[in-house]
């Protein structure tokens, strides 16, 4: 079986806001189990995406961290058109 088919790219099909969010869903459950979340707030021309960490996540000191080597990497694989993710307090 080939790698698409193992890990289908979020959203094929779907705008680009429609993708993005699909992965941050599919991310969501991994914050929420240390207490936090994330919260879409939207994606920019550019094709930044702009996101608010909630909960445990908000003031933690690995939240930068999280957002570079877990939220910002996850979507930049799965949705090759992201130019970066920034988090809004």
């Amino acid at each position: 079986m080939s790698k698409k088919a193992d890990r289908p790219e979020a959203g094929d099909g779907k705008s680009f806001q429609e993708k993005v969010s699909e992965v941050i869903e599919q991310v969501r459950p991994a914050l929420q189990g240390h207490g936090g979340d994330v919260e879409l707030l939207g994606v920019d021309e550019d094709k930044t995406v702009r996101v608010r960490l909630q909960g445990a996540c908000r003031g933690c000191p690995g939240a930068t961290m999280t957002m570079r080597m877990g939220i910002e990497r996850i979507l930049k694989e799965r949705v090759p058109d992201v130019k970066q993710v920034v988090a809004v307090a």
